[in-house]
């Protein structure tokens, strides 16, 4: 087992490949959300189909990787044309369901129809440190961009997140 504490234990030769990345560019990758491709192309197809109300779900998968987009119900009292409401029990919902795949809940999704992929107060006011929270902007009925956002460690804004769709992803207007 090779290991930089241990010394004389790592061997060089028995790497595959020497992999090295400055500072800067080594927190980025730690700070990066990935969809698979499926993943994106559903919440996607949730915002499309949810229009012109506002979709929520969940993000599942492990650090750094969403392998599950789980569509949860917009149960907001307040109108789900500009709101969404993630209830507790479906919050459980979806902690639960990762945890029997071996995987975490990431985040949470939603669509903001007929408004950009940033975050409003209201999300600011009601978002949850640790989770990556992806926004799709719906305009007229056709999903447009998609932004990831993370709170700040002192939950006075949110920080855009690097987001990437693996390669492959299908797209509503192929």
């Amino acid at each position: 087992m090779a290991t930089a504490l241990v010394p004389g234990i790592y061997d060089r030769r028995v790497a595959d490949v020497e992999l090295s990345a400055n500072t800067e560019v080594a927190y980025e990758m730690t700070c990066r959300l990935t969809l698979e491709a499926r993943v994106a192309e559903a919440i996607r197809v949730h915002g499309r189909d949810a229009y012109p109300y506002e979709c929520c779900g969940a993000l599942i998968g492990q650090p750094g990787l969403a392998v599950e987009a789980c569509a949860l119900p917009n149960s907001t009292e307040e109108g789900p044309r500009r709101r969404f409401l993630v209830r507790p029990s479906d919050y459980r919902t979806a902690e639960a369901r990762a945890s029997e795949q071996g995987l975490a809940l990431l985040g949470f999704y939603h669509s903001h129809p007929d408004q950009l992929a940033r975050p409003s107060q209201y999300d600011l006011d009601h978002a949850w440190p640790v989770f990556s929270y992806i926004i799709l902007s719906v305009a007229g009925g056709s999903p447009a961009d998609m932004t990831s956002w993370r709170l700040s460690d002192d939950r006075t804004r949110f920080d855009e997140q690097p987001l990437e769709v693996a390669a492959g992803a299908p797209s509503l207007n192929a």
